[in-house]
């Protein structure tokens, strides 16, 4: 354990948060983590894993040198106000929201503490979920994103790209805009589709000859709908705007592929999948 070890203070010690706890505990950058939850057996579970030391309590944000709100965007709101009279003026708060413009409008609720919150994206996860799932080497490789806001002085920007550093993670920059309408695209997009196909394949009469018979493309395609219900709810209504112009564009290429099925355009569709294939090809996920 390093000499400055930190106090991290954790809401949501499931995957992410558990993820951060045991990769910043590894670094030796902790020296106690305290969970918060609405489930005390996940907290205690939590616990026997050694993800966090012990349950939390309201005190314990008044010394914390590091808060991370590890909880779908829907519930952060009412832990900010908790939060708030509590929250000691040296601590960093963070958190792992996956859109960022409605987070960063959370942070009023900080009211005069708003420039200790520095928001984040880690592009990191998977579709197990809980503190079984976490690991230390989760956020090893992958991206995070930070999103300032503008009362954000430099040295907290700085604190929250250390910190995820310290996890393995490759740490960039965007504006909540611009960070909402890249993953409108490339990941609330994909989720959301993957959830229409299974729920449209669940809804048919012979649904179980369907899967009886479907193979490792239809295993590749839908393993994201895996993923939890409520965080995705939260995130697709956050996003709500961004990823309808994502499905107005996805839709209206579709209506392409279509005619080219119906007219039986042979160039057009192996034009399409010609370009397709390229690109996937030519890209590797960082």
């Amino acid at each position: 354990m390093k000499a400055d070890a930190l106090k991290l203070v954790i809401f949501g010690v499931g995957l992410i948060g558990g993820s951060f706890s045991l990769a910043l505990k590894k670094a030796g950058m902790v020296r106690e983590a305290v969970g918060f939850g609405r489930s005390e057996k996940t907290l205690e579970e939590a616990k026997k894993l050694g993800i966090i030391d012990r349950t939390g309590m309201d005190e314990d944000l008044k010394d914390a040198d590091i808060v991370l709100l590890a909880v779908p965007v829907g519930q952060m709101e009412d832990i900010l106000k908790r939060i708030s009279p509590l929250l000691g003026r040296c601590a960093l708060v963070t958190d792992a929201g996956s859109t960022k413009g409605d987070v960063a409008k959370l942070a009023q609720f900080l009211g005069e503490k708003s420039a200790q919150f520095v928001p984040a994206h880690p592009i990191a996860g998977g579709e197990k979920s809980g503190p079984s799932a976490a690991t230390a080497d989760l956020f090893e490789g992958r991206k995070v994103v930070l999103t300032p806001l503008p009362e954000n002085p430099a040295a907290s920007v700085e604190r929250a790209r250390k910190a995820w550093e310290a996890c393995g993670a490759s740490v960039s920059e965007m504006t909540p805009e611009e960070h909402d309408e890249v993953f409108a695209a490339v990941s609330h997009l994909p989720h959301l589709l993957s959830f229409a196909l299974v729920h449209d394949i669940a809804s048919r009469e012979n649904r179980d000859l369907l899967l009886s018979h479907a193979a490792s493309g239809f295993r590749d395609f839908t393993r994201i709908a895996a993923s939890s219900p409520e965080m995705w709810r939260d995130i697709c209504l956050a996003n709500r705007d961004a990823l309808i112009i994502e499905l107005d564009r996805y839709m209206k290429e579709l209506d392409v592929i279509r005619g080219a099925l119906q007219d039986k355009d042979v160039g057009m569709l192996e034009k399409i999948f010609s370009e397709a294939r390229k690109t996937r090809s030519n890209w590797e996920p960082k």
